[in-house]
């Protein structure tokens, strides 16, 4: 879904995420377009598998530039986690009476205190075949785990970022109903743009010789104008109707398309003008 606008505040700031033994150069990139996505830009890897820097992560980051040229590579977890004063760990398995479990809600509302108190924050992040080691996690303070579907927990480690990274963004909005970005503000129409409209509809479709038997128009127009009274147009669609009956009345009113044309118009059509010899 294409949405980038480059007018826009870029935000930036919160944890660090920190990639343990990332294997493909392609799931480092769509790691950073989902921190981007949600105002995360501090990446962190450890001992990435295929090196760094990295033109396939490049190209999977789509144009999260600033994310993947500030990223840093470590040789190991403790010295990428050696700044930081709280950290998650998340996975996917349950390890018994290790550390406090919390859910990516809980999680990211701790982070955010934390974060908006001046602490230096961080999420693991495990490998994409087996997750993190147990002495991994032990290096972590919490654990966070997603509510999944407990036959099929496994996501790819780019989706487990993106739901960390959606719940963060979360946690920074005062009112979870607003948008960032709203509806275009345009002007209801006027009860006599209202009634322009519904003539002209009325004069276009007359011609075409859509009201018959003629006795019965009066009721058809009223069930016309029922159907578009159902709601309040605004000055912008009322244009775009009046455009579209406009563009169907460029035929010729002597030449209608359709069976129904009235029998006067249908009357000058076979009165000899139209072009045939006798």
């Amino acid at each position: 879904m294409a949405g980038t606008n480059s007018e826009r505040e870029l935000l930036t700031g919160g944890p660090a995420i920190i990639l343990v033994e990332p294997q493909l150069g392609e799931n480092i990139g769509m790691v950073a377009r989902a921190m981007a996505n949600f105002g995360l830009s501090e990446l962190r890897l450890v001992k990435p598998r295929d090196g760094w820097p990295s033109e396939k992560a490049r190209s999977a980051a789509s144009k999260a530039d600033h994310v993947i040229d500030a990223t840093r590579v470590f040789d190991t977890l403790e010295e990428a986690i050696a700044d930081l004063n709280f950290i998650y760990a998340t996975t996917a398995r349950e390890r018994y009476g290790f550390k406090p479990v919390r859910s990516p809600v809980v999680a990211a509302a701790t982070l955010r205190q934390k974060f908006t108190s001046g602490e230096a924050t961080g999420i693991l992040f495990g490998r994409e075949r087996f997750g993190l080691s147990n002495e991994e996690v032990a290096l972590a303070d919490e654990i966070v785990t997603f509510p999944v579907n407990p036959a099929f927990a496994s996501l790819n480690i780019a989706q487990a970022v993106l739901l960390m990274s959606y719940e963060w963004m979360k946690s920074g909005m005062e009112d979870l109903a607003v948008t960032a970005f709203g509806p275009i503000e345009q002007r209801p129409a006027t009860k006599e743009q209202v009634q322009g409209l519904y003539d002209h509809l009325e004069e276009a479709l007359d011609a075409r010789g859509y009201f018959r038997p003629v006795a019965k128009k009066p009721k058809m127009v009223d069930n016309l104008r029922a159907v578009l009274s159902r709601r309040a147009f605004t000055q912008q669609e009322i244009s775009v109707f009046r455009g579209v009956i406009s563009s169907l009345d460029r035929f010729s009113r002597k030449k209608p398309r359709g069976s129904g044309a009235p029998e006067e118009i249908l009357d000058e059509r076979d009165d000899g003008n139209d072009g045939a010899t006798s």
